[in-house]
């Protein structure tokens, strides 16, 4: 694990090897502990930017992305090996604003990550990060970007002027989200080549994601498809951009870390042991983070093939 020069107001972005850190063994190559049986994994290189503003947590915002990253390239079915750049663009525009972003010509993959801030706000720095959306779009059209919560929403509302507006209630906890027709085929067409004694994998009707917002898209940008319901998740007309209004990055650790927003935001009296245990139980549900993000992965290698081929071979099967 290394990290860049730490600035004024923390370090300018910080880089991990998932698999390397849940193995504590930094002087190994990755081809080292790869088991004679098994191929070696496929590296991808992902920048994931944090959009909160002096949050306490930061820290443990990042390590929950370790620790999923960490977990996923674990399972026998999983085919890649992440290596993680996080960028930190809140804290760091205003100490160093021509650093605080990645360059896109190094990374296969942008993670758009979540925020602690109104997207449609005028502050410097988120202006910034939609400017650096629009760049990126505009001289890396089929780069791969994935949004996440605050970055779901700023996709939609930068690429496709999609409406962003308050929620009724807002969702803390894992939830359940029905796929679409698009949906059912994007995610569930695209598993590994193979599974562990050639037994087919279950297929989904839903996703299961934590969730902690209190926006939404409450419109679809018209350039976008849904792949859940109540635009949940968008994919691209063009397959380059995929967005998730939920969190697969997040574990129950992580989403306890705010679980006095039942407070804030449902009234709920968490002095009461009752109340307590029930929020702990949202955040403690299974769900298909990895599972999501095996799929991701697997859709970041198909364009990185065909931009690497030159040529239709690779193309996806289905259509929208």
């Amino acid at each position: 694990m290394t990290a860049s020069t730490d600035s004024p107001r923390g370090t300018l972005h910080y880089e991990v090897n998932p698999r390397q850190n849940h193995n504590h063994n930094h002087n190994q190559d990755n081809t080292n502990d790869t088991p004679e049986n098994q191929p070696t994994k496929i590296p991808l290189r992902i920048a994931i930017l944090l959009n909160s503003y002096r949050s306490p947590h930061i820290s443990s915002i990042r390590d929950s992305y370790t620790r999923c990253f960490a977990s996923l390239t674990q399972s026998p079915t999983c085919r890649f090996q992440p290596a993680l750049s996080f960028f930190y663009p809140a804290d760091n525009f205003y100490c160093c604003p021509q650093e605080f972003l990645p360059d896109p010509a190094e990374f296969d993959l942008i993670v758009i990550g979540g925020g602690n801030a109104d997207p449609r706000k005028r502050h410097a720095w988120i202006l910034r990060v939609h400017e650096f959306v629009r760049q990126t779009r505009k001289e890396w059209p089929k780069k791969k970007m994935v949004g996440v919560c605050w970055g779901h929403q700023t996709l939609g509302l930068v690429m496709g002027g999609g409406e962003v507006g308050e929620m009724r209630l807002p969702e803390l906890g894992v939830t359940d989200s029905k796929l679409t027709p698009a949906g059912l085929r994007f995610f569930n067409d695209r598993g590994p080549p193979s599974t562990a004694g050639g037994k087919a994998e279950e297929k989904k009707s839903s996703l299961r994601l934590h969730q902690h917002h209190r926006r939404q898209l409450v419109s679809t940008p018209p350039n976008f498809y849904q792949l859940l319901a109540n635009n949940e998740c968008l994919l691209s007309h063009d397959n380059s951009v995929l967005t998730f209004q939920g969190h697969p990055e997040k574990d129950a650790k992580a989403a306890k870390l705010k679980i006095r927003d039942a407070a804030r935001w449902w009234g709920w009296d968490l002095n009461d042991p009752k109340a307590m245990e029930e929020v702990k139980g949202l955040m403690e549900r299974e769900h298909d983070g990895n599972w999501v993000w095996e799929r991701v992965l697997e859709w970041v290698w198909e364009g990185l093939r065909e931009e690497g081929e030159g040529d239709k071979g690779n193309e996806l099967e289905w259509k929208l």
